[in-house]
């Protein structure tokens, strides 16, 4: 795995987080008939991303590889228990079923079949007729 592969530009390819939305215009919005002075909204502005940059980059510093690890071991666990436990247990599942299926049909085959063409001969004979007044 080389980190020199990583698109540094687009950090967000598949559109995971699409919800987050985080941008002081996103967030802070003042609608006509209520508008501050025009240096206190620049001056927000200004406050609010650089506080948002700062304490998201702290974050990221403080907890980014740690929970990077985390989240690495968990889907690396998550993907031996699917490969290793899973897939095994529901193929033996599969292979039970299947004899289990083979039994059902022979039964029904031989006791309901039978009963089935008997009735539908018994039944073929009967007429429905619409009569109109």
């Amino acid at each position: 795995m080389v980190a020199e592969n990583v698109d540094l530009l687009n950090r967000d390819p598949n559109n995971l987080n699409d919800q987050i939305q985080v941008m002081f215009d996103d967030v802070i919005a003042e609608p006509d008939g209520a508008h501050s002075i025009d240096c206190v909204f620049k001056l927000a502005y200004i406050c609010y991303n650089l506080c948002k940059d700062l304490a998201y980059k702290t974050t990221t510093c403080l907890l980014g590889c740690p929970l990077a690890i985390l989240w690495g071991c968990s889907f690396a666990v998550m993907a031996f228990c699917h490969v290793w436990c899973c897939t095994p247990c529901f193929k033996m599942l599969a292979l039970n079923c299947s004899l289990c299926r083979k039994c059902c049909t022979m039964y029904y085959d031989c006791v309901y079949g039978p009963l089935c063409e008997t009735y539908a001969l018994c039944f073929s004979r009967i007429r429905v007729v619409n009569a109109s007044e």
